[in-house]
Parts: structure tokens; sequence; C-alpha cells
């Protein structure tokens, strides 16, 4: 029986989700039921107009990734790289988009609560007996592949908020690439605000693979944006002005910007990246999220077997540490985990004082960290943002009881807030 110490690292999403009421909904879209004419007897096959795109787009990336990987990286050849990357990022958005253009299914399940957290892990891990275990959800639960085929989402209650839970159907490896309906599944994700990499003890190396995955679909773990600005302009080209410390040449630079058909802009680089992290600054469609590891099963194995799945998670560079050891099915560090995802999605309490009734503590405003006062009044709705006239602040980041403040100051878990509104 293993349930390891949490020690709580802190990772604070820029753009978090605004919930709504309590209670979930899923749904799937249907595609096309009704198709063209069957196929005469003896008509020889012939492949569509779409299907020829689809086939030489991924004959396109193909060749790209090959003479990126047979090119040798140096200064001589890094405006070619960070062309070709480029061109290759460009390539598979396009694929992308065919694809998903070609009719089929998809899943669409809407946000609700006050956080999202997607549970990602390869079949039968034992994502589906945690939800149950943590929520309300009815996932269905068997010790076989493929047992979760829709996106089952629960409601966790914890400290007066609302956790939208969402038991995401099982990765297999080429998940990225559509198998498995990988492509609808890596969709979900992208909407969480938390990702939780749930790993069965016996096979540690499923982190590697997951991560991979989530890669190739334009999610971004446990990093910020690349902090680039770039201006348009009427003319003048391409201007590039780059601190000491980027060591990429200011004409891989342009090369990349120029194959996204940047002709005139402005470019203000402040920081060290790949050109990796250059691609994804010219792109629009990446997702940046924080992620947490949890390993499940923890309950089937020795003591003396531990120190190996430890050595393994640092090989990973994971602090073992840093990661929690579970059991679903026994319901072990369970109460750890609800700790966990709470510090990890930066949630925080807002106590209202409302005029006449006090301070309501039973059911708190949620909000994230570094919110302020407006992000309250605009969660609140109504009409307090064009009435606002002050508020009153006492906690953690008041100077003194009920402060007076204005819509930027910025609050703290459990502060008591009073909204004043003019008349």
């Amino acid at each position: 029986m293993l349930v390891a110490d949490i020690t709580v690292s802190k990772y604070r999403r820029a753009n978090h989700s605004r919930g709504g009421d309590p209670g979930f909904a899923v749904g799937r879209r249907r595609g096309r039921t009704s198709g063209p004419p069957r196929r005469p007897e003896g008509t020889p096959l012939t492949t569509r107009p779409a299907e020829k795109r689809v086939m030489g787009l991924e004959e396109e990336i193909e060749d790209l990734r090959e003479e990126i990987a047979e090119t040798p990286y140096n200064k001589s050849t890094e405006a070619h790289i960070g062309r070709l990357k480029a061109k290759l990022a460009e390539k598979k958005e396009k694929l992308e988009n065919q694809s998903s253009a070609g009719g089929g299914h998809g899943y669409a399940v809407e946000k609700h609560g006050d956080a999202t957290v997607a549970l990602v892990g390869f079949p039968s891990v034992g994502k589906s007996t945690l939800i149950n275990a943590l929520t309300n959800a009815d996932s269905e639960v068997g010790s076989y592949e493929f047992t979760t085929l829709d996106v089952n989402p629960g409601m966790l209650k914890y400290r007066g908020a609302n956790i939208q839970i969402l038991d995401v159907p099982g990765l297999i490896e080429g998940a990225a690439g559509g198998r498995g309906g990988g492509k609808e599944v890596l969709s979900v994700v992208r909407t969480a605000d938390l990702v939780v990499f749930m790993l069965s003890v016996f096979e540690i190396e499923q982190y590697d693979r997951l991560r991979e995955e989530l890669y190739a679909t334009n999610i971004r773990l446990d990093t910020e944006p690349p902090n680039i600005n770039i201006r348009k302009t009427h003319k003048d080209g391409l201007g590039v002005t780059m601190s000491d410390e980027v060591s990429l040449d200011e004409e891989t630079v342009k090369q990349v910007l120029r194959e996204y058909g940047y002709v005139n802009a402005k470019v203000t680089i402040p920081h060290d990246l790949t050109i990796d992290e250059l691609v994804d600054a010219v792109m629009d469609n990446r997702e940046y999220l924080p992620s947490m590891v949890t390993v499940n099963k923890a309950d089937l194995i020795d003591k003396s077997y531990l120190p190996t799945v430890k050595e393994e998670l640092r090989e990973r560079d994971l602090d073992p540490d840093d990661v929690l050891f579970i059991s679903a099915e026994k319901g072990l560090g369970l109460d750890g985990l609800k700790e966990r995802l709470w510090e990890e999605l930066g949630v925080i309490r807002i106590y209202m004082d409302k005029p006449g009734r006090g301070v309501d503590y039973e059911e708190p405003l949620i909000l994230f960290e570094g919110d302020t006062v407006g992000d309250a009044c605009t969660k609140i709705g109504g009409e307090f943002d064009e009435r606002f006239k002050f508020a009153r602040v006492s906690g953690e980041s008041a100077k003194h009881d009920d402060q007076q403040v204005g819509k930027s100051h910025e609050l703290a878990d459990e502060d008591v807030l009073r909204i004043v509104a003019r008349k």
C-alpha cells in the first residue's frame, strides 16, 4: 500500500475558463448519414478529389519530416530548417482542417462548473474508476481496453467549488494522427484548464507517448506562450529587433515569418527561444495548459519495487515527490488528489458580503489566482460592471478590514468582498 506524500507546486494558467452553473452535458456531433450512390458492381475504384488532397498533404508532411531529420543543424542550415518547420506546421494545420471537414463525428462537451480537468491516459489505466470515486459520474468500468467510448464528465464538489472532470476515452499511440478517434479525443483536452496524466504503476513509460500525442495536436504543457511581439506594417519589409540573449539568426526569424505570409512587419523578441517556439508563436492554434501526474494501482506493488518506479519517473524529469501515487479502486490517496487539483487549478474562494444578508460563507464566488474585483463583477453578471462605484475588501489582499478598492484590485483566497453600485 503506497500513497506518496504530496508536494504542492502551483502553476497559474493565464487563460482560465469562466464557468457557468453547476451541472454537465455531453453531446455527439453526427456526420452525414447519406452519401454518394453505391458503386455498380465491376466499376473500378476511384479516389475522390478531397481524398487526393488529403493523401497529397500527408505525403508532403512526410517528405518535410524526412528532410528536417536528414538536415544537420548548424548556423548555416538554421534558416533553412526554420523555413521547413514553418512549412511543416502549416501543412499539418491544413491537413487537420481538411480532415475535420470531411464528416464523421466528434465529441462536444459543454463546460460547466468553475473549472475543467481532463483525465488523460491509455485504455484501462483506471480513469473511469477514479472519476466515479471523485464525482457523481457513472462511467462504465471494466478491465479490458476501450471501455469508455464517450467523454464522460463528472462534477467534483470541493471547498465550495464545482470542478468538472472529464473522463476522456483512453488514448492509443497514433491518436494525434486520428487512430482510435484520437483527434476527437484530443480536441476535448484542449478545452480543459488542467491536464491530469494517469499512468499505471507498471507502465511509467506511458508518460512519454501521452505527451508526444498532446504535443502533436498543438497542446503545449507547463510552459508560457513565447514572448514575441509582431506588428504588421504597410511598408519597409520585415524588421527584427532581438535582445543579445537570442541565439537564433535574424534571417531564420525572417524565413519563418515569410513562410506564413508576413511581408511587412516589426518583430520584437526579448528572450531566447528555439525554432519550434518561434513557429508556435507565429501560429495561432497552440493551447498552453498546466499538467500534473498521478500513478494509479500503487496498492498492487511491493515496497521493494518503489525505487524502480521513482527512478523511471526521474528519467522523465518528473520529481517522484511531486507525483501522486493512488489506488482509484481502493480509494487511497484521493483526498490528497482533491487538494492537489485545487492547488494546480489556482482556484480561490471569495465570500460575498450581501447588503442586508451579511457574508455568505456557504456558497463562495469561485475565481482564480490573479483575478481582480473587475473579474468578480464580470462573473456575477448583471449591471455591476456599468454601475460599479467601489468595493470594500477584507482579508489577505487588503491592507486593513473594509479597505476601499477599485476594479483593478487583485483578490486573494477567502477574501470578503462587498460591491457598492451607483443608484
